[in-house]
């Protein structure tokens, strides 16, 4: 069984997929990752062909959850044992991996990239929403997860398999929430994240509130009320 794949959904991240694809292959050249383009309207995709990267290149935008679940597919039929969520836009540090991979070989099933694991998260109008979705989770699960919506994620061979598997599981809070209520063990490391420096967020100020409404109807109802159906 292979040991990490990195897998780094992109959607119209032409200015920073080179930077961060190039920072891995010559710095942490021990892991493999993908590039899984999302339908990308620009020229994320030709870049990835031109340089010879690995890539999954998805003709329709699938969102987020559709092109890491394609990555984890991926992974899943190339035997990875571990997947870590990346993001294209150069904010993650991949000098953090393996601290990641070191919680998950002691025994936890998701282990995530926190940037308040060991720091205290700002009272700020930016971190007003994780705070809230933090708070909830908490309610639906019993466990306090500080950076919630980190992006930066590790995800063990018994959670690779559910996320591949099942089409109602995307990489998000709310499915967070319920695996912890199935059992899956959780646990943040800290980890520092960079700002985006070119191209821009899918998430501005109105996407950012319908998400946090979807993630608090979720977390506090369909998830609330889910059976406990998975196997862990």
């Amino acid at each position: 069984m292979k040991e990490l794949l990195i897998v780094i959904p992109a959607y119209n991240e032409a200015l920073n997929i080179v930077r961060v694809v190039e920072n891995l292959i010559e710095h942490y050249p021990q892991y493999d990752y993908v590039v899984v383009n999302d339908g990308s309207t620009d020229q994320t995709a030709a870049i990835c062909r031109e340089k010879g990267y690995q890539l999954l290149d998805l003709p329709i935008n699938l969102g987020l959850a559709g092109a890491f679940q394609a990555g984890l597919k991926y992974a899943y039929q190339k035997g990875y044992r571990y997947v870590i969520q990346y993001d294209g836009d150069g904010q993650h540090r991949a000098e953090y991996i393996a601290a990641l991979l070191k919680a998950a070989k002691g025994g936890y099933d998701v282990v995530i990239g926190s940037r308040f694991a060991e720091k205290k998260k700002p009272f700020s109008p930016r971190m007003l929403g994780s705070r809230l979705i933090s708070a909830m989770v908490r309610i639906a699960s019993g466990t306090r997860i500080q950076d919630v919506t980190s992006g930066m994620r590790l995800f063990g061979p018994r959670i690779i398999r559910i996320l591949a598997l099942n089409m109602n599981y995307g990489p998000e809070p709310d499915t967070i929430s319920y695996l912890v209520k199935c059992g899956a063990k959780v646990i943040e490391i800290q980890v520092e994240m960079d700002e985006r420096t070119a191209g821009e967020s899918y998430l501005n100020l109105a996407r950012s509130l319908v998400y946090m409404v979807q993630m608090a109807i979720s977390i506090l109802f369909v998830q609330a009320f889910r059976k406990k159906e998975l196997e862990l």
